[in-house]
């Protein structure tokens, strides 16, 4: 689909970029949303620091655009959802110090 805004003044332009903007902001909102609903409060997941470690964290709760998740070492990290992956079971000797060691 093709959309003429050749014709638009300024005002015009303006309005559409408003609209366009709040429209990116509602469909980024609604990724976040359908990320966030594969997890729960509680759940264990992993992701990548920005050190590039993996790190181990539980689950605390869901804000707006990311969720609170606690490090078993006790460090609060707000992560995008789309960046946690699931934990399905990690022994105690690939943990350390809240880090998953790399095979």
């Amino acid at each position: 689909m093709k959309i003429d805004i050749d014709h638009l003044d300024a005002d015009e332009l303006m309005a559409l970029n408003q609209r366009i903007v709040e429209r990116l902001k509602m469909l980024e909102s609604m990724h976040a949303h359908q990320s966030m609903m594969q997890f729960h409060p509680g759940a264990r997941v992993s992701f990548s620091s920005p050190q590039g470690d993996r790190v181990l964290a539980t689950i605390m709760k869901f804000n707006r655009k990311t969720v609170t998740v606690v490090t078993d070492s006790g460090q609060r990290w707000n992560v995008s959802p789309h960046l946690l992956s699931a934990v399905k079971d990690a022994t105690p000797s690939s943990v350390i110090d809240g880090r998953l060691e790399n095979d």
